[in-house]
């Protein structure tokens, strides 16, 4: 019984030290979650918080790094149409980015406002952030974006050039505008997530394969400093990314089988 108890020990030991290429892994994450879409942290909470997309519960979660549910706190007005990704606030305040459109026949969009202070109760009320497209005919399709001096920018999933849209953190209906069209160098650069790092400086968008770092950028115009690849040395379907601080990241991917639903930690330097 006592060498079973040591075998344990060295088993667990062993998981939690592994890595898959340059990823380290934290934690798995709950097999209740099997569609972890989203992950992003606050300043307010130990927790890396997370969603799943359509076709899964309207609820918010709250993981410690090795993957438990801490916190789950259900949306009481607003359906998962189709929930793709998460960002925040400095007042630690959450919004579920609702824009998932695979089928593109999806015409209108938005954005959930999760107060900070229904992130300790088990039930919530979202304040609803209403967008259309520019009339202009783009794309249709989003997983990504994130909160920068008050405006939204959400970025489409496309092989080749995509948009990015910017849309004002303001309750109410708003048609979102055209920021910035760009294709990144390379294949298999649909970008799934987005954050930007607290000190406005650096921002990461994810692949299943690898994440972009752009920097030394001018405002809003995020590709017009330096853009970088960054291989992870290791495919899954990554759903997931957000800054752990301004030189490391938190990242979760969908659970494939026995493969998947982790949380790992990348290190941008």
């Amino acid at each position: 019984m006592i060498h079973l108890k040591r075998l344990i020990v060295i088993l667990v030991i062993t998981v939690s030290c592994q890595s898959a290429g340059q990823l380290k892994i934290e934690g798995s994450i709950n097999n209740s979650i099997e569609e972890a879409s989203a992950a992003e942290t606050i300043p307010q909470s130990n927790l890396i918080w997370t969603i799943e997309d359509s076709g899964n519960d309207n609820k918010l979660y709250g993981l410690d790094t090795s993957g438990k549910i801490v916190k789950q706190i259900a949306i009481t007005n607003a359906s998962n149409i189709d929930w793709e990704d998460l960002t925040s606030d400095k007042e630690g305040n959450i919004y579920i980015g609702d824009f998932g459109n695979n089928n593109e026949k999806r015409e209108r969009f938005r954005i959930l406002k999760i107060d900070n202070k229904d992130l300790t109760k088990k039930t919530a009320r979202a304040q609803i952030i209403d967008f259309t497209l520019p009339k202009k005919k783009y794309s249709k399709d989003f997983e990504a974006f994130f909160l920068h001096n008050n405006s939204f920018y959400i970025f489409s999933k496309e092989t080749k050039k995509f948009i990015t849209l910017k849309v004002p953190n303001l309750p109410g209906k708003h048609e979102a505008t055209l920021r910035s069209d760009y294709n990144l160098d390379g294949k298999n650069n649909k970008i799934t997530s987005a954050d930007i790092s607290d000190d406005g400086k650096t921002i990461v968008l994810l692949n299943h394969d690898k994440l972009w770092k752009l920097s030394g950028f001018s405002d809003d115009d995020f590709f017009s400093g330096n853009i970088e690849e960054l291989p992870f040395e290791h495919n899954s379907q990554k759903e997931g990314i957000c800054f752990k601080n301004n030189s490391s990241i938190y990242l979760t991917d969908e659970r494939n089988g026995s493969e998947g639903g982790n949380i790992y930690t990348f290190k941008l330097n």
